[in-house]
């Protein structure tokens, strides 16, 4: 759910329940459109962020800091002088306006009690922290925005505070009946942007929530609903809105199928049908937790995009070598057929006229009569031997390819396990270790910088605990599969592996005793999970004791072989496993 009005309403509620009361013990400003607000209230510090960047704007709580400049803005000296001991008197939000006003009472320089207004207004890159007086006069904004910027309100000192009324919205907690039918279903476009395009505050994420809540497509044209479907709908949005008037909230992340959070909401995102769910008892813990979890993601694939870029194209390339391979290997199949004219020409071919162009004969290996063509500048002698060269320069070329073809199929493998190691990686250090593979193996040319190499920490497998108190340890790549199975791993504990893909090596240390069902199947998961499975409803895992796998002589890191082994088939998904944080 993007930062809309209903994600607000969660935010003000929670902060009128928790601040509202508190003396204000600390202002700082570390970015330069950043506040951290340090309130005191019922014994307890909370310590709120509000950020006004244009990419990312927010609001919540959190447990950390951050470092502020030594010498502080003068917005951040402005707020000091007036508000840095005031108290909090109340939350407020304008309707369902993505504008939160936290309302102050302090004392002036002469002990007379005065009343300050902080507007955090939520708007894209239109975001804004804006001071106000008592006559809502703006004494000061983070963001000077002047006639030259926006034509529609200038933010400077001195002038008047209004919200920009940009659009001729309804507000969906007061709105009738009547002006609900009116607007949304006269609109020519489907009903999720007719609902959020006609009512204030929601997102196309909230207005899918209420069309599924409908039991009615998003899709579906609003203008063209039947009557039953127009009733379903507006009931849906009722039913909505009271939870939102009400403070019915559920704060949660929407998780794909591959664990990547996909959206949140500050009420059920019921839409979301295939999909992972988790509540939290807070919307700040929400916001900080998806959006961390977003930047971790997108730092990573941005690190990581040069890397996959260099797997990719020898992939590619590996690929196109495989196909062109396999492609004279059916050519080679023609060699037992040169053999067999060759012995038929020195069988049948003595009695040939000079000048023959081709000749019939039986063939004794199947009984079929076929014509063999010849040269008529040769002896039959000659055609036989031209037969025979035939036959064995094919045969020479078949068992060549053959050898290209398994180092071709073995260097397919390994880029694509490289591959499934930098969709899981996590942290800087494992993609580090996966350049170190690429750089062994040759795909990145080895640089000399001249000193010493960059000390970095060493990546460390995923530790899991199992339901039944069983360690389970995840390798994140290559060299991290290699050590657990061949270095970490006693001849009695279990090795699991998807069947037939690139995955990690899941090791559970058995103590020696013999596994519960339960730790068999959670291991088999994780699995499944770290794969090229992890989207696929289901997936085939191979499971073993550790002492029957075994890595071939000169064979690649992470590459075993096992001739006897136990199966079984899961769903790649791994809600409820306890990760622990080594």
């Amino acid at each position: 759910m993007a930062f809309d009005g209903i994600t607000i309403a969660n935010i003000v509620k929670e902060l009128n329940d928790t601040i509202v009361g508190g003396k204000i013990n600390k202002i700082a400003q570390p970015e330069a459109d950043e506040l951290i607000l340090t309130i005191k209230n019922n014994r307890t510090q909370y310590r709120l962020l509000i950020s006004a960047s244009a990419s990312l704007p927010l609001i919540y709580f959190t447990e950390k800091n951050k470092v502020s400049p030594l010498t502080a803005p003068n917005f951040c000296m402005l707020l000091r002088k007036h508000v840095g001991s005031g108290k909090i008197t109340a939350v407020t939000q304008p309707g369902l306006e993505r504008v939160i006003e936290i309302k102050i009472e302090h004392l002036n320089e002469l002990g007379d009690l005065c009343f300050k207004t902080l507007v955090v207004e939520i708007m894209g890159k239109h975001s804004n922290i804006i001071f106000l007086n008592e006559e809502r006069m703006i004494l000061d904004s983070i963001k000077h925005v002047s006639l030259n910027i926006s034509s529609v309100r200038e933010v400077l000192p001195g002038r008047d505070y209004f919200i920009v009324q940009t659009q001729d919205k309804k507000n969906p907690l007061t709105v009738t009946e009547e002006e609900f039918y009116q607007t949304v279903y006269r609109k020519p476009s489907n009903l999720t942007k007719a609902l959020y395009t006609s009512l204030t505050g929601l997102s196309p994420v909230a207005a899918e929530a209420i069309c599924a809540r409908g039991l009615v497509h998003g899709s579906d044209p609003a203008d063209g609903l039947g009557v039953q479907e127009k009733e379903q709908v507006f009931r849906s949005f009722t039913r909505f809105m009271e939870d939102v008037r009400e403070g019915h909230f559920t704060p949660n992340i929407v998780y794909s199928p591959s664990g990547e959070p996909v959206e949140y909401g500050a009420v059920a995102l019921t839409q979301y049908t295939d999909y992972t769910v988790k509540t939290y008892d807070s919307i700040s813990q929400v916001l900080e937790q998806f959006y961390a979890q977003k930047n971790i993601i997108t730092r990573i694939r941005q690190k990581s995009a040069d890397l996959r870029k260099i797997v990719q194209t020898a992939l590619d390339r590996n690929w196109k070598k495989f196909d062109l391979q396999t492609k004279q290997m059916q050519d080679t199949k023609k060699m037992d057929k040169y053999k067999v004219y060759g012995e038929l020409i020195n069988t049948y071919g003595y009695n040939l006229e000079e000048g023959c162009k081709s000749f019939k004969a039986l063939n004794y290996y199947t009984n079929e009569e076929i014509t063999i063509p010849l040269d008529p500048t040769m002896t039959p002698q000659e055609n036989a031997k031209k037969y025979f060269d035939r036959y064995n320069k094919l045969k020479r070329t078949a068992q060549a390819l053959k050898e290209q073809l398994e180092d071709t199929e073995s260097e397919i493998r390994h880029l694509e396990s490289i591959q499934a190691a930098l969709d899981i990686a996590q942290q800087e250090n494992d993609l580090s270790q996966i350049k170190d593979e690429l750089t062994e193996y040759g795909y990145i040319k080895k640089h000399y910088t001249g000193g010493k190499k960059k000390m970095q920490a060493k990546s460390k497998p995923l530790h899991y605990i199992s339901s039944d108190g069983y360690h389970m340890f995840v390798g994140k790549n290559n060299y991290q599969n290699e050590e657990l199975t061949f270095k970490s791993a006693t001849g009695n504990d279990w090795w699991f592996h998807a069947k037939k893909m690139a995955g990690s090596h899941v090791i559970v240390k058995s103590g020696s005793e013999d596994l519960p069902d339960r730790t068999f199947e959670e291991a088999g998961r994780l699995a499944g999970y770290y794969s090229g499975g992890r989207t696929a409803p289901k997936v085939e895992i191979d499971y073993i004791q550790k002492k029957h796998v075994k890595k071939p002589n000169g064979s690649k890191p992470g590459f075993v072989v096992y001739y006897t082994n136990y199966s079984l088939i899961i769903e790649p998904d791994i809600t409820g496993i306890t990760q622990v944080d080594d």
